[in-house]
């Protein structure tokens, strides 16, 4: 006869009652352990391993004791689970589902003692599942009972429990103050009305050693007793509790309990958070806008789009990104830009600013126009330039984009309205500004260096272009990459990758003895990138660095 090897599953919902000598898990199993044994006959064999699941909801499958069971049955060493009731094993359909998954490929079964039925017949299966809707229906109902009961009793005003707040005691079904953490209370609902700044409050409540609630868990484990950090001085300043009130989901109502923060007093603080918020908010979306969105095209005509994304802090970035690259994302070997939004407006800013500072630029817009109107021109246009980014930009009527080349329109008519004459009386000749600019690339960004000092002579690129020359007139001689390398006490692979600084074109190589090379030409760069032997592909590449 072939054995069947059973285990026993109890499971009770709470901890009440558990820490008796005989308990309802105990009782569960001495039930199971009989049946067990009246089915000694059929070969059943009762296990000596203990799965138990005290104050564990059969809600869930969470439970150690029944994911040790299960994986038992999945290595082979349990034939049957023996329960005393099925909503010991479960109260979800679907979780039995899983459970009966696992059975089924472990060829094992499952055998309620109180209903003679197991999951080994097509029957005991439909009542089983017949069952289980009826399980899950109470616990559901269940739920929605203790979902009411909360509801009603914080209508009333009651503290429906949770973790205690800051200043407070539990006191049966509401709180009563805990003085020395009220202080506390008082002190950060003072510091706001002060500073009227969250990150203000947060300063000085470290600066006078404000701390969190410590707290004790039943295990002995302490937490809290903490510095304040933002988030939870904003949850104390909006937390109705300390007015006297309960919150239930977006409801408030009347406490029962004292309160700490006079309720008029923590309304008007509410007023002040939102007016804080809604102008942090308007701040934010005005720094964030884009001020060329429209204006900005590359040298295929295409227009740069405004794009954003955003880091793993939540920070916002801004970008003007090609619309072929949003459009056609995906597609390989793609080419276009990708500029940071704020780092380039600041730089067209620039641009606008110096050009209107630039005492030949109105000499040569201003058309017939005497000494002293000349003068006033120049005062508005100075005067301007002290306004802030967005009205700069607002002058910028187009900008073309090309390698090395930044192409800033001005428009007539916002510089016509500036100096309040006629659009006519400006020369549009010289209303379009042309900046050279060196490139350098960061990933998928670029990154535009507008700037007419040098870079700065690299003697390390320098010796790395000797030294290629070097080796290029051994190799000349008959010398392999790995012989060189030896000689030169270096390795192959460098002198393959540097070995292009050999072939720079003659304008390009006084650029760098001059120190006038681009910022992103390094040794670094020559060791990840190849340089092209043909010249003019060299200069192409050196306005994109």
């Amino acid at each position: 006869m072939k054995k069947i090897r059973c285990a026993i599953y109890t499971r009770k919902s709470s901890e009440e009652g558990l820490e008796q000598e005989f308990n309802s898990l105990d009782a569960q199993r001495e039930a199971c352990a009989s049946y067990v044994a009246s089915q000694k006959h059929e070969g059943w064999v009762l296990l000596p391993t203990h799965y138990d699941d005290g104050g564990l909801s059969g809600g869930t499958l969470e439970r150690p004791a029944l994911k040790q069971i299960l994986k038992d049955i999945g290595a082979g060493l349990v034939d049957q689970i023996i329960v005393y009731k099925i909503d010991r094993l479960t109260r979800s359909l679907a979780d039995f589902s899983k459970i009966v998954d696992v059975l089924d490929a472990a060829k094992a079964s499952f055998v309620s003692v109180t209903q003679s039925f197991n999951t080994a017949t097509s029957m005991g299966r439909l009542t089983l599942n017949m069952l289980l809707s009826f399980a899950q229906f109470e616990r559901e109902v269940t739920a929605e009972r203790i979902r009411d009961k909360i509801a009603a009793s914080k209508r009333k005003g009651l503290w429906m429990g949770g973790n205690v707040p800051l200043g407070y005691e539990a006191n049966g079904r509401t709180l009563k103050i805990n003085e020395p953490e009220a202080k506390r209370i008082r002190r950060l609902y003072e510091l706001y009305e002060q500073q009227q700044s969250v990150r203000a409050v947060k300063e000085d409540a470290d600066r006078i050693c404000l701390r969190t609630k410590k707290r004790t868990r039943k295990s002995g484990e302490v937490s809290g007793g903490g510095a304040f950090d933002r988030g939870h001085i904003h949850h104390i300043l909006t937390n109705p509790i300390y007015a006297g009130r309960i919150r239930h989901k977006t409801k408030v109502f009347e406490g029962q309990h004292p309160a700490i923060i006079a309720p008029d007093r923590w309304d008007a603080i509410q007023e002040q958070l939102k007016e804080g918020a809604t102008k942090n908010r308007q701040k934010r979306t005005s720094k964030q806008s884009s001020l060329l969105c429209g204006k900005l095209f590359d040298q295929t005509g295409d227009r740069l789009t405004p794009s954003h994304s955003k880091t793993r802090a939540g920070t916002r970035l801004r970008y003007y990104v090609s619309h072929r690259l949003i459009k056609r994302s995906g597609e390989q070997n793609l080419d276009g830009w990708r500029l940071p939004a704020k780092e380039f407006e600041t730089k067209v800013t620039q641009v606008a600013k110096d050009t209107l500072l630039n005492p030949s630029f109105y000499a040569t817009i201003l058309v017939g126009l005497n000494a002293t109107e000349r003068e006033r021109c120049r005062t508005k246009l100075k005067d301007y330039t002290e306004k802030g980014a967005r009205e700069k930009l607002e002058l910028v009527e187009r900008i073309n984009l090309a390698p090395g080349n930044l192409k800033t329109k001005l428009s007539i008519v916002h510089i016509a309205n500036l100096l309040e004459r006629s659009a006519d009386e400006l020369n549009p000749e010289h209303l379009t500004i042309r900046t050279p600019f060196q490139l350098r690339k960061r990933g998928v960004e670029t990154k535009i260096i507008i700037a007419d000092a040098p870079t700065g002579i690299d003697e390390a690129l320098i010796q790395n272009i000797a030294k290629a020359n070097q080796w290029y007139g051994l190799v000349k001689q008959g010398q392999t990459f790995k012989i060189i390398a030896q000689s030169q006490n270096t390795s192959s692979d460098r002198i393959q990758k540097m070995i292009g600084l050999a072939f720079l074109a003659p304008d390009l190589l006084r650029q760098v003895m001059q120190g006038k090379q681009p910022l992103g030409f390094t040794s670094d760069w020559c060791m990840r990138h190849a340089i092209p032997s043909d010249w003019n592909a060299q200069r192409v590449l050196f306005a994109t660095l």
